[in-house]
């Protein structure tokens, strides 16, 4: 994700500033309980998990984050750290839900870094995402990196619903893993359209644009994306370069302390992503790489 910042430097700024809606009508933030927040935490560590190695992820021996999932049940294990990113899907009983997690970028792999800088907007595969309009565009970068494990996960989700007796499927993720977990979302919709679907996702970027955005609102999915204090990876891609966020936006302000932003792109509340990180200058990326272990 770090490959991204280089892309989108220049573009960030003159995005943020020209699309930003001059009439927009003010809206108020609502701040987390401590309950809800601690809701995330199962779905936090999943997140975390994802970066282990896939042996480890096998076992389920990857340290805290397993040990805070400790009843969740493996049922299938891929990717090579590099061309395919990990990820991992299995069934938590304690959460009664299928769980489907995807690692985020590792910047020391040259095809995982070349996915993040893979920027231009496309329609999405008729074959994975029937009967959606050609309007719907998705960053060409995720898409591809999406469409190597869809079908092997799509086909392992279908299983568990079978023999576990569960619709509800929750897919999670950071940075990158976050944008595949959002891709997952339509995905599941419109291939599973009994399931109950909910996604998690960590620090993500821009994944598409507006009509993707208004694609993911319409759908009866529960979609949450949390950002982190001053995390600068969910303002690129820019929009300048036509990418927009769904709605669904919880902006964590300090350890304990988060609010729900309104809309989709556009809160203009200082306590939301877009105002507090105007620019990927203004950004720290040490929120980025720290959340899912402090968070």
């Amino acid at each position: 994700m770090h490959s991204l910042l280089l892309v989108s430097a220049a573009l960030s700024a003159v995005g943020l500033t020209s699309a930003n809606p001059v009439d927009l009508e003010r809206r108020t933030v609502t701040t987390l309980s401590a309950t809800e927040l601690s809701s995330f935490a199962p779905f936090t560590q999943f997140a975390r998990a994802a970066y282990c190695g896939t042996d480890i992820l096998q076992d389920w021996t990857c340290g805290e984050a397993c040990e805070a999932n400790s009843d969740f049940e493996v049922s299938l294990v891929g990717g090579d750290d590099d061309d395919i990113q990990n990820y991992f899907v299995g069934y938590s009983p304690s959460l009664e839900a299928i769980i489907v997690a995807h690692e985020g970028t590792d910047p020391t792999q040259l095809e995982s870094d070349l996915t993040d800088i893979d920027v231009p907007l496309a329609p999405l595969s008729s074959t994975l995402f029937p009967g959606i309009s050609s309007d719907v565009e998705v960053h060409t970068g995720f898409q591809d990196e999406h469409a190597l494990t869809a079908d092997a996960i799509l086909a392992e989700v279908k299983s568990l619903m079978s023999s576990v007796g569960t619709s509800n499927i929750v897919a999670v993720g950071h940075s990158l893993g976050g944008a595949l977990a959002e891709i997952d979302t339509i995905f599941f919709r419109l291939n599973i359209p009994s399931a109950t679907i909910s996604a998690m996702t960590y620090g993500t970027p821009r994944v598409g644009n507006p009509a993707w955005a208004a694609l993911v609102d319409a759908s009866d999915v529960n979609f949450k994306r949390i950002d982190n204090m001053q995390d600068l990876i969910p303002i690129v891609p820019g929009r300048a370069l036509g990418y927009e966020h769904p709605a669904g936006e919880i902006h964590i302000l300090s350890p304990g302390d988060a609010v729900s932003c309104p809309g989709d792109d556009d809160a203009t509340d200082s306590e939301c992503q877009i105002e507090s990180v105007p620019t990927i200058f203004e950004g720290n990326i040490i929120d980025h790489v720290c959340m899912i272990i402090l968070f």
